[in-house]
Order: structure tokens, then C-alpha cells, then sequence
């Protein structure tokens, strides 16, 4: 796979206006990326512009903690997907999972994965906020529910990936999870040893800035 088809170019900042995501997707369009990663407000948008292109559009759910319930996020989704969105990051119910609610967090899994049907759905475990050995249960409940990444971070909270916590997931997926590694990405050189640790995916909203160093 090539560098530039690992990337989802991101602008998830709430100062962002229109003329953001505009060139957001004008240079997803140039490096032709994955995806964009927007918020739901500019999923519309987003779509309208990337509709010449191969380039999908991607926004979040339950962001950026992941408090909501099911049901909410199940609506989010299904509005998010009739306005355009390709794929679906929805940040787990964090609490949920430290009080050793598995059942509660497996069928919000499961739930997510009926909502998106076709879609690519990723899962944002904000593995900064765990242990690993709930990383390794949380890769493992992924693995059961047939969604199609892990990912590691929303980028708002305490830090983003880290290898070691990449290596976890990689470790104890099965052959259909993939991993999408994203927050604190800002290099080529971070963003190789993400992908050599296991990431099949990589959210960063320095992909210019990471292909300008791939071409130097």
C-alpha cells in the first residue's frame, strides 16, 4: 500500500469553518487519501466536495469522550451515513468498560456494527486512558463483534498512540481488525514506526506535511 492511501486527513478542531475543510479536502484530493476525518456538522460539505474524487469521507461519534448511550450514538451514525459518511470512529463508552461492563460495551459494539451495515466502522478505545490488559480485552471484543478497525485515540485527551500500545492490539487482533493508529502523528518518521508496529490506518492531520517529507 502506498503512503498516501494509509492516511486520514483530519480537521476535527470546533474553530474550523468552512474554508477548512475546503482545503482539507482539496489536498486530500491532490495526495488522493483514504479519507477525510471531519465532524459531523461538515459531513455534507465534505461529501459535496470529495464527490469527483476516491477520496471517503469519515467522521466521528461520540466524540470526543464517549459517554453517550447506544441509542444516541446508533442515531448519530444513521444521520451521519444519510448525510454522506463513508466511515464511522465512534469512541467507546470509556466508563462503561472501567466499572467491567464487557456486556455493555459488547453490544454497543455490536449495535454500531448493525447501524453501519456496509460502512468501515472504527473503534476508539483512547487507549491512554486504559491498561493493557484493557487494550488486549478491547481488541479482543473487536475481534468478536466484527467491526472493522481498533483505534487508539481521539487526539483529546492525555497523548495519542504509542507503539507499545499499537504492538498490544496488533499482538491479539485476528485477520479481519485492523488498526488505525492517530494523535501525536506529525512525522513521517512517527508515522512509518506506527505502520512497522502494526497500523493499517493513520489518522493525522499532518498528511501534507508528512508526504512533503516522503517526496524529499
Amino acid at each position: 500500500m502506498k503512503l498516501n492511501e494509509y492516511i486520514d486527513h483530519t480537521n476535527l478542531k470546533n474553530t474550523s469553518v468552512s474554508d477548512d475543510i475546503k482545503k482539507l479536502c482539496q489536498e486530500a484530493t491532490k495526495y488522493n487519501f483514504a479519507s477525510v476525518c471531519v465532524h459531523p456538522y461538515y459531513v455534507k460539505l465534505a461529501k459535496e466536495l470529495l464527490s469527483e474524487s476516491n477520496v471517503k469521507v469519515c467522521t466521528v461519534i461520540g466524540f470526543p469522550q464517549g459517554m453517550n448511550t447506544v441509542d444516541t450514538k446508533v442515531y448519530e451514525t444513521l444521520d451521519a451515513i444519510k448525510n454522506g459518511a463513508d466511515e464511522i470512529d465512534m469512541v467507546i463508552n470509556i466508563a462503561a468498560l472501567k466499572n467491567k461492563d464487557y456486556d455493555y460495551v459488547k453490544n454497543e459494539l455490536i449495535a454500531m456494527r448493525n447501524a453501519t451495515v456496509d460502512k468501515i466502522l472504527k473503534v476508539i478505545v483512547e487507549t491512554c486512558l486504559l491498561t493493557p490488559a484493557e487494550i488486549k480485552l478491547m481488541t479482543s471484543l473487536c475481534n468478536e463483534t466484527g467491526v472493522d478497525y481498533i483505534k487508539t485515540s481521539t487526539g483529546f485527551s492525555d497523548y495519542g498512540a504509542r507503539i507499545e500500545d499499537v504492538k498490544i492490539m496488533a499482538e491479539n487482533r485476528n485477520d479481519k481488525l485492523q488498526i488505525k493508529a492517530s494523535g501525536g502523528i506529525r512525522d513521517l518518521e512517527t508515522m512509518k514506526k506506527m505502520i512497522a508496529s502494526g497500523a493499517t490506518r493513520i489518522g493525522t492531520s499532518s498528511g501534507v506535511k508528512i508526504m512533503e517529507e516522503s517526496e524529499e
